[in-house]
This record gives structure tokens, C-alpha cells and sequence, in this order.
């Protein structure tokens, strides 16, 4: 699960002091981008192609998010991201292949049928098919931790697709919808969790994506406690969560949603969200596995709704 959400990050802090301290405006304004053959990333990796790639295939969902930002249809995806109706909707997303092996291992001969001129992948995943893709293909491995890591990516690849005035208008369209959020904050406490049982796990913003919008639009005094570390329901009850948010995830056979399988813990009742019915089941394939602009723009949306 850790490296479907890119981990929770690894720092920490007084959430006090954070609660009391107001983040800093979005800027509006975007920059140009131009055009190029090669760039160091967002995230310092160095990025090398010899023309402009038209065959790409996304091992993760940023990617899929990214190109549907751009106008552009992946060769091949292992994301069911493309089939959400803001994205390609169900029936075309049909149309593009899937890579077998799933997203943990997906099969290197698969990614090769496709001849794609550039592979992107989630860095700490997928970062051991490097080898073997080397010499046949680009593999460009990333790893988005906030939503200012996403809107690099979404530059980067709009500067090597050539995809210059697309990727400003998404990125334009992104800002402007979050400095429209943060202008009315809510005063309630929010919090986003994962899993697919008990052992749920944190939203934190310092490592996952849609958490990193929170703190914007809400008061959430949640830090990372490194990748061993995570909250109780004695420690979420004692914070008053008045809204809650629900990415339930699906490994294997498990089914069912993650609160309805909470709830069989007596404290989980006593959260206020819960008591007061304010538990909001969402898309984990748009919250927890999009992170792009598009899919963050649904997160903005839906937060912003239940937290009026």
C-alpha cells in the first residue's frame, strides 16, 4: 500500500504551532513552458529524449492524468484511471491496452510490444525495471510527494510532448480553482485516511498528494510519522474530526469499504464525523492514485463540497 500512495513522507512537527500558522497564497500566475528534447525534472532527474515521444505508456496514474491534461492517449496503461467520466469515461478508456502483471509488477515483454518511445513509472516501485527497459526504450521514473511535485511533472511532460500551451492551461486552471478554495477556508477539522481493514493508514501532506491540498482549504493537524508510524482512533477521536474522508483500497480478494469495516470499533462511533454522518467514501483511483491536476481538481471539489 506504501508504494501505491508514494508512503507518507518522513518528516515531522508541532501541529500546534502549524495550526496556527496560515499557508502561504497559491500563485496564479504560470510561467511559460517551452519546449525540449531533454530536462532535469521536478525532481532533479535527468530526462533525455531524441524527439518528441508519440507512443507513451503510463505504469501509473499521475502519467494517465498528465496526458489526458495534454490532449494526449497513452499506447498502453496499468491505471483504471482513464475510465472515471472527467477523464476518457468507460467506453474509451476500453480502447487502451492494459499492461498485464498489475501495478506492482507489470510484465517488461507487455511494456515492449507496445515499441513506446517513453515509459513513465512511479519511482519507488517501478524503478527496478530500469535495467531492463534500458537501451529499448526511456524510462523515466517519478516520484510526486505534494501538488507543487505534480505540476512540475505536468510541465516537464508538456515541454518534452511539445504540448507547451496545453500543459499552462492545466496548470492555469489548477491554481486558479485551489486560490479560489483557499480564500473561504473551512474552520472544521478533516481528515483523510486509506486501507482496506483496520490497519487503515494517515493522509499526510508531506508525502501524499491530495493531502498536501488540505491544509489550504481545512484545518488538518496531521504530520508524517515516517513510514513506520501512523495514528490510532484514540488519537483521531481526541482531535474532533468533523469531516472524514475514505480511500478504501482493494488487494487480492478483500472487499467492502473501509468504514463500513471500522465500524465494527466501538470508538469509531464516538468521531463526530461519524456520529454526525460525515463520512465521505471517495474514488481512490482519482484521490489516492491520480495526483495529478485533473484529478486534483475532482479532490478540490469534493472536499470543498463536504467541508461547506
Amino acid at each position: 500500500m506504501g508504494s501505491v500512495l508514494a508512503g507518507c513522507g518522513t518528516s515531522s512537527g508541532d501541529t500546534e504551532s502549524d495550526k496556527a500558522r496560515p499557508a502561504a497564497r497559491t500563485e496564479v500566475t504560470v510561467e511559460p513552458i517551452k519546449a525540449a528534447k531533454e530536462l532535469t525534472d521536478t525532481n532533479g532527474v535527468k530526462v533525455s529524449l531524441k524527439k518528441q515521444p508519440e507512443r507513451i505508456v503510463c505504469l501509473f496514474a499521475l502519467c494517465d492524468d498528465i496526458l489526458t491534461e495534454l490532449g494526449i492517449v497513452p499506447a498502453a496503461t496499468n491505471s483504471t484511471l482513464l475510465a472515471h467520466p472527467d477523464f476518457l469515461g468507460e467506453a474509451k478508456a476500453k480502447e487502451v491496452d492494459v499492461i498485464p502483471g498489475g501495478f506492482i509488477a507489470p510484465e517488461v515483454e507487455a511494456i515492449l510490444s507496445h515499441k513506446p518511445d517513453l515509459v513513465i513509472g512511479l519511482g519507488d516501485t517501478h524503478g527496478k525495471l530500469a535495467p531492463a527497459l534500458k537501451g529499448a526504450t526511456t524510462f523515466w521514473a517519478m516520484q510526486p510527494e505534494t501538488w507543487q511535485d505534480s505540476v512540475g511533472y505536468l510541465r516537464d511532460v508538456a515541454a518534452l510532448t511539445g504540448r507547451t500551451a496545453e500543459g499552462e492551461k492545466a496548470e492555469k486552471t489548477f491554481r486558479a480553482k485551489l486560490a479560489e478554495a483557499e480564500k473561504a477556508p473551512s474552520d472544521k477539522t478533516a481528515l483523510v485516511i486509506y486501507g482496506s481493514d483496520e490497519n487503515f493508514g494517515v493522509a499526510t501532506p508531506e508525502g501524499d498528494v491530495a493531502a498536501s491540498l488540505f491544509p489550504k482549504v481545512a484545518h488538518y493537524p496531521w504530520k508524517s510519522r515516517g513510514v513506520e508510524g501512523s495514528y490510532s482512533l484514540e488519537e483521531i477521536l481526541a482531535q474532533g474530526v468533523d469531516v472524514l474522508f475514505v480511500e478504501t483500497m482493494s488487494f487480492g480478494d478483500a472487499d467492502g469499504k473501509l468504514s463500513q469495516k471500522l465500524a465494527d470499533n466501538p470508538l469509531w462511533s464516538k468521531i463526530p464525523a461519524v456520529r454526525n454522518g460525515d463520512v465521505h467514501e471517495v474514488d481512490p483511483e482519482v484521490w489516492a492514485k491520480g495526483r495529478g491536476t485533473r484529478s486534483l481538481g475532482i479532490v478540490l471539489d469534493e472536499a470543498t463540497a463536504a467541508l461547506r
